[in-house]
């Protein structure tokens, strides 16, 4: 039902008086006339125009303008003083009516209608007049009637019978029907500018396989281009002038090569012509479509009216039988061994062709000499019951004889030679399959309309019309056809292809009223004008498919002469043309384009069942005959289709398009389009998102989904590039990956800046090879960004689980304070969101995805229990091609009172019930003294740590020289460590992964270990007032520095457990320096912290 609208005049006086209202007015007329007439766009490198309201770009329309218009117009009334600030982006409703009612459609491909402004006025275009029947039924009728209809349609009957011929007929004539409405529904989908089928497949299942059908388009249109320059030439080699052949058979058995040979050479001189006419003037081939038509039109109604004939006036076709084989009259006249000649009988020249002399006593051909000659009528009539006899199918290989049914015939014990007698002979093997490849394209030409659409007065009602039209007049002109065929003709002469028993004439022509030369001349003209049409058409497409950018090879096919013409598209269709040409078979030459058709049809029902399946809000046909059920069942039909003609071209056409579609999606060009796969992908994802359970997942399911936090420059460009390759080199695990950075400041001060560092992350994504999503925050400070991030990045079940950053390298730095608060919150954020941590130390020494290890080792230097992490991240590393050649060496620590033999053993069978490949290694670490260099150390850094203190306290201090804060600091040291001390049992570190380890080391430090040192505290007395826990901490980072460089320094990779911050917030700087210790002197170290739960089992 029609939406009613009401136009409401504003009465502009209430509030001004007539002048103002006059003055709105003029305003409103030179608004309308600005936005009318579009001007050029902002100059390359600039962004657009902003709207003063929020400083947000408009979205682009092509209803929009964005034109500079004089603010002094819109502003002259005060009726829309509201909305005076969105003028500029904008525009009034009549100035949007406006430039719909100045709506053309753009000339097929060239770009898209939403980005055209390039010209600065809109040429004044005359509005399309073509109607249904003129824009859309004739051409259709001209396109689906053709060189199958007057060669091959009687050939087929003949072979498969009239019930199995309807049956191909129906099936064929179904399927385009079906496809036609899927078209209809899509095409009445909104405005379609002329780009017909490919722009109605593209913009609905996207540019992937928009261009794959769209080149599948092309190659069948391009292949019947070469069809039906080959049944042009066949006409006249056969038909009008068979004494026009250039290579002559030597013998009977070359007559088909010679016959190829001849194709070939008068096709490539065709296609050479044809490609010159479409070259010089393209409008002259359209103004003799209507020419060509009319030959069709008069050709059918020929054959119409030579069937009534028939029926109470047959013509007198003699066909020569000898016994029951049907004889080739291309030698011969007088069907009969003898006639009579001066009172006597003389042999004919038929015997001579089966005996060795011409003499009565001569030796022939034992079957010519036991069977007689008879004479039937080739076309007995309509009214003669010989409908009956063509009912069933007559099948035969390659070479059989052509025989009628039920004509008496003498069998010969032993066959004879047949090669060089004049029989007829099937020239190919016939059966259902073979049949409905050849009769398919046929049925092509369906999309004549559509691809019309711009010049079409009203496309949304004439293409679904006139197509369906064109199909119901089609299809019964071909199954009427087949019907009268097989009740006119005898089967004989149906079966013989090329009417070698008609002495070489066309056998639907011999059918026809008034004369055979109606249909020859008609069928000549209606197959040279398709040739052209073909080439016409086929160029334009690929001009389409190239300037649209989706395949970057194509480009160069996008260009043409001045005028438009697409000079270099012609030249490829020309020579693919050729290839078709060269097969020289008309009759292996259709089945090639019936895989292409096919396919392009196969897509357009899928379009329309993805369309309405999905029912995205813009899916609204005006076309109301569809369903996804019968697009469902068009498609299944053409893929049906496809494997019955030939299931090795199938293959080969289905790989064409796959190709093409997998090189688009890897190399193309991004577009978006609205489509339905992107819908489809939409519909899938929230599906699958909704399926996924909300909470940690099976442990053989879990895989690193990696949350990875990127720093950035003042420019937004990425600090670390190299941790986007470790990321890339750990999918593996297929995961999930989210790129995340944050940007400090607000975000509508920084929006600008967000999307240039979201651009440029996604481009290092890209040349990364980094398949994820990209997710960018503003925060007010650093800190809290990072934050927000781990906690809300993802969506459902679909969040990260591993949280992978580069180590802060800048961390001492006296003016980079924040970098390790920042780096320490982050560990105890992750923890708390019970995830894990990678943490890249020396990142920048990772090796990029181009790169090959040719040898070396992965170390895991296994401490604590994680869950498995550390086993598994080699395994995914590995399967990378820059560490496949890498062995994995797993280290674990033992302490004294630790079987180390046991521990091994142990080791090696669990990573065997774990399925992983690698060398163990268990490390003893005997418990020493501590040694001065450890005391020395945690010196240095507990006063480095007060220093960063007092420099944090006030600004007047961070001026004095560090030694006077040095030597204050050692002044007061006792006090700070008895205010700073708890009672409690000072922390310990859990060296191993065993329970029993654990129980001992608690029971065991209860006693105070200070005692044993007195001797060494001597030495410094600095020493003695040192905090005992960070000692041991220390300590324990340099043994296990000291353990690890004496066995790893050469690995390619070390992977370490990363022990936790300190609960004790004062102690974090101290963090950061046991971390820097443990990993010092490797190049490249991987920290790994556990989530907590186990990401490895052994259990199938």
């Amino acid at each position: 039902m029609p939406t009613n609208f009401t136009v409401v005049p504003v009465d502009a006086g209430a509030d001004g008086g007539p002048d103002e209202a006059a003055a709105a007015a003029e305003g409103a007329e030179g608004a309308e006339g600005a936005e009318g007439s579009e001007a050029p766009g902002p100059p390359e490198g600039e962004p657009d125009c902003q709207s003063p309201g929020d400083g947000n770009p408009r979205e682009n329309s092509p209803f929009i303008s964005h034109t500079d218009v004089d603010q002094e117009s819109f502003l002259e009334g005060k009726n829309m003083a509201l909305f005076e600030e969105e003028m500029d982006s904008n525009p009034m409703v009549s100035s949007l009516l406006n430039k719909l009612a100045n709506y053309t459609n753009l000339s097929q491909g060239v770009v898209e209608h939403e980005e055209h402004e390039e010209d600065s006025k809109r040429r004044e275009v005359k509005s399309p007049r073509m109607g249904t029947f003129i824009g859309v039924y004739l051409p259709c009728l001209q396109n689906i009637l053709g060189v199958i209809l007057f060669l091959r349609l009687t050939w087929i009957v003949g072979a498969a019978g009239v019930l199995e011929s309807f049956l191909i007929v129906s099936v064929c004539c179904t399927c385009t029907m079906l496809t036609a409405i899927s078209m209809s529904a899509i095409a009445t989908n909104g405005v379609v500018p002329a780009g017909g089928s490919y722009y109605m497949i593209s913009r609905s299942l996207g540019p992937e396989f928009g261009g794959a059908v769209g080149l599948c388009f092309y190659l069948g249109t391009t292949f019947a281009g070469a069809m039906y320059i080959l049944g042009t030439i066949e006409i006249f080699l056969t038909y009008i002038s068979p004494g026009a052949a250039i290579i002559q058979a030597e013998t009977a058995e070359g007559e088909a090569a010679a016959m190829l040979h001849n194709m070939r050479v008068y096709g490539t001189c065709t296609l050479a012509l044809m490609a010159m006419v479409v070259f010089v003037g393209v409008k002259y081939v359209n103004k003799l479509a209507l020419v060509f038509l009319a030959c069709v039109v008069l050709s059918i109604l020929a054959i119409y009216a030579g069937v009534i004939k028939t029926a109470f006036d047959p013509p007198d076709i003699p066909v020569c039988l000898l016994g029951n084989r049907t004889l080739s009259r291309r030698g011969f006249d007088l069907c009969a061994k003898f006639h009579a000649a001066n009172n006597g009988t003389v042999p004919t020249a038929l015997w001579g062709l089966f005996c060795n002399t011409s003499m009565p006593n001569a030796s022939c051909d034992e079957y010519f000499a036991q069977n007689n000659l008879t004479e039937i009528q080739g076309i007995p009539g309509v009214a003669s019951g010989v409908l009956l006899d063509n009912l069933w199918s007559t099948y035969a290989d390659k070479g059989a004889l052509v025989e009628r049914k039920g004509s008496l015939s003498v069998s010969v014990q032993e066959e004879s030679r047949t090669s060089g007698l004049p029989y007829v002979l099937t020239d190919i093997m016939t059966y259902f399959t073979v049949l409905v490849g050849i009769y398919f394209p046929s049925v092509t030409g369906i999309m004549a309309g559509s691809n019309r659409s711009g010049d079409l007065r009203d496309a949304q009602k004439s293409i679904p019309t006139g197509t369906i039209l064109a199909i119901v007049t089609t299809s019964f002109i071909y199954l009427s056809c087949i019907v009268l065929f097989g009740a006119c003709i005898e089967g004989v002469v149906l079966r013989d292809k090329f009417g070698e028993a008609l002495q070489g004439k066309l056998v639907i022509g011999m059918l026809a009223w008034p004369s055979p030369w109606v249909i020859v001349i008609g069928s000549f003209f209606s197959t040279c004008g398709a040739g052209l049409q073909s080439l016409t058409g086929a160029p334009r497409l690929l001009q389409a498919i190239a300037r649209d950018g989706i395949i970057p090879f194509l480009q160069v096919f996008g260009h043409g002469k001045a005028n438009g013409e697409p000079t270099w598209a012609l030249l490829l269709t020309a020579l693919i043309c050729e290839t078709g040409i060269l097969i020289a078979s008309l009759d292996s030459v259709a089945p090639i384009l019936s895989m292409f058709f096919l396919m392009c049809y196969m897509f357009v029902n899928l379009a329309c069942a993805v369309q309405t399946l999905l029912r995205t809000p813009n899916w609204r046909p005006r076309f109301r005959y569809y369903h996804w059920a019968l697009s469902f069942l068009g498609m299944s039909l053409c893929l049906a289709l496809m494997f019955i003609c030939s299931w090795y071209y199938a293959l080969v056409a289905m790989l064409i398009a796959g190709c093409i579609y997998k090189y688009i999606e890897y190399r193309g060009a991004e577009k978006e389009w609205g489509d339905g796969i992107r819908g489809l992908s939409l519909n899938a994802a929230h599906y699958a998102l909704l399926r996924v359970e909300h909470g940690p997942p099976h442990t053989k399911n879990w895989r690193p989904q990696v949350l990875v936090m990127l720093s950035l420059d003042e420019e937004q460009r990425v600090k670390h590039p190299r941790l986007l390759s470790l990321t890339a080199q750990l999918k593996a695990g297929k995961g999930l990956t989210i790129v995340g950075s944050v940007l400090e400041g607000t975000y509508l001060d920084k929006h600008v800046e967000a999307q240039r560092a979201e651009e440029n992350i996604r481009s290092l994504m890209g040349v990364e090879k980094t398949k994820g999503f990209c997710q960018l925050v503003v925060s007010s400070n650093l800190r809290d960004g990072m934050s927000h991030l781990i906690q809300s990045a993802g969506l459902g079940g679909m969040t990260h689980n591993t949280v992978l950053m580069a180590w802060p390298e800048s961390w001492k730095q006296e003016d980079n304070t924040f970098s390790w608060k920042n780096f320490v919150e982050t560990v105890r954020d992750t923890t708390a969101a019970q995830q894990a941590l990678l943490v890249a130390k020396n990142v920048d020494l990772f090796p990029q995805n181009q790169e090959r290890f040719s040898d070396g080792d992965i170390d895991v230097w296994w401490v604590v229990h994680d869950g498995g992490l550390l086993m598994l991240l080699p395994f995914l590393l590995r399967q990378h091609k820059v560490w496949r050649k890498c062995r994995m060496r797993i280290f674990t620590v033992a302490q004294v009172d630790d079987n180390s033999i046991q521990m091994k053993k142990d080791l090696q069978m669990f990573l065997y019930h774990l399925r992983i490949s690698a060398e163990v290694e268990v490390v003893e670490m005997v418990e020493s003294d501590i040694s001065a260099f450890t005391y020395e150390k945690t010196l240095l850094m507990e006063q480095r740590s007060q220093m960063l203190k007092q420099m944090q306290l006030s600004k007047t201090e961070q001026e004095r020289e560090a030694q006077l804060i040095h030597d204050r600091n050692t002044a007061s040291h006792s006090v700070v460590v008895t205010r700073t001390q708890a009672p409690s049992t000072p922390d310990k570190v859990q060296m191993t992964w065993t329970k029993e380890k654990l129980i001992a080391e608690k029971y065991k430090n209860k006693e105070p270990g200070v005692s044993g040192f007195k001797d060494l505290f001597s030495l410094k007395p600095e020493w003695g007032s040192l905090n005992q826990s960070n000692v041991r901490r220390m300590h324990t980072a340099v043994k296990l520095n000291g353990v690890v460089l004496s066995r790893s320094r050469g690995a390619q990779l070390v992977l370490l457990n990363m022990p936790g911050p300190p609960r004790n917030r004062q102690g974090d700087e101290n963090y950061m320096e046991f971390l820097e210790v443990l990993t010092e002197g490797l190049d490249r170290v991987l920290l790994v912290r556990g989530s907590g739960r186990e990401v490895v089992t052994i259990y199938s």
